[in-house]
């Protein structure tokens, strides 16, 4: 006999989220920590620790515990190589390029936007002020890029 009860918990590709807020990524995790989902994640604070992770060079050199993320929360205004530059070269990147990247981000300008999107984002989500907007705008995203689409099973490296 086979049991129709789901697991309760259910494994997720990993998740790199590129912040440099203290604040911003605490908050990301306290709603993150709140899904039924386990959502393995990684944290960089720049662009170039960003890139040296995902390259696996520098500090990353030789860690391969963690594998290649299901997607990329990217803010936009970080110290050094911006979000800009690191979308950019990700999506130019043969073997980065299909990685899912979220702009998360402050800016609200037209410009950003718009570039994002040709640039090969997958979705921009301005980051609210609210702290209700922003658990509704996490719940969101984990449902729809966790739980309702299909994400790179990391093994393209």
């Amino acid at each position: 006999m086979t049991s129709t009860l789901a697991p309760l918990l259910r494994q997720t590709p990993p998740l790199l989220i590129v912040e440099d807020s203290d604040e911003d990524f605490e908050a990301l995790m306290r709603f993150l920590r709140r899904s039924p989902l386990v959502i393995p994640v990684e944290r960089c604070m720049n662009g170039e620790q960003a890139l040296a992770f995902l390259h696996h060079t520098d500090q990353y050199a030789n860690c391969d515990h963690f594998p290649r993320p299901g997607m990329i929360l990217l803010d936009l205004n970080l110290p050094g190589i911006d979000g800009r530059e690191v979308l950019r070269r990700l999506k130019l990147d043969h073997n980065l390029k299909t990685i899912p990247v979220v702009i998360f981000t402050t800016s609200n300008h037209p410009n950003d936007i718009e570039t994002c999107y040709q640039q090969g984002a997958n979705s921009y989500i301005i980051k609210p002020i609210d702290i209700n907007q922003l658990k509704r705008n996490v719940q969101t995203l984990v449902d729809y890029w966790f739980e309702v689409t299909r994400l790179p099973d990391g093994s393209a490296d």
